[in-house]
């Protein structure tokens, strides 16, 4: 695996690389690793992944000839709330609503 350093930024090359890894399921592996693994263990887990794997390319099949509807779309952060849980949304600020009658 190979990334390129621009600029002298390693901490954006270390990101990449991190991403890279993880996308390719080295820090799953390294995780599984650690410990030996009962092959009847390994049997099972591997079977489990093999029906979740099935059952994804067949929902992908079906959502794509039209058999079941497509998932929605999640939101984007700038339509609806905040970005991190803790942060005041913009749309939540405090608003006077007018009832009708006119104080003075």
């Amino acid at each position: 695996m190979q990334v390129l350093v621009r600029d002298n930024n390693v901490d954006q090359a270390l990101r990449v690389l991190k991403k890279k890894m993880q996308r390719e399921g080295i820090f799953r592996e390294m995780k599984q690793r650690k410990a030996y693994e009962k092959p009847s263990v390994r049997k099972a887990r591997e079977k489990a992944e093999a029906v979740r794997r099935a059952r994804k390319q067949a929902r992908k099949t079906a959502i794509r000839e039209g058999l079941i509807a497509a998932p929605k779309p999640k939101p984007r952060f700038g339509a609806g709330g905040p970005r991190r849980p803790g942060l005041p949304s913009t749309s939540a600020a405090p608003q006077q609503q007018s009832t009708g009658a006119a104080t003075a």
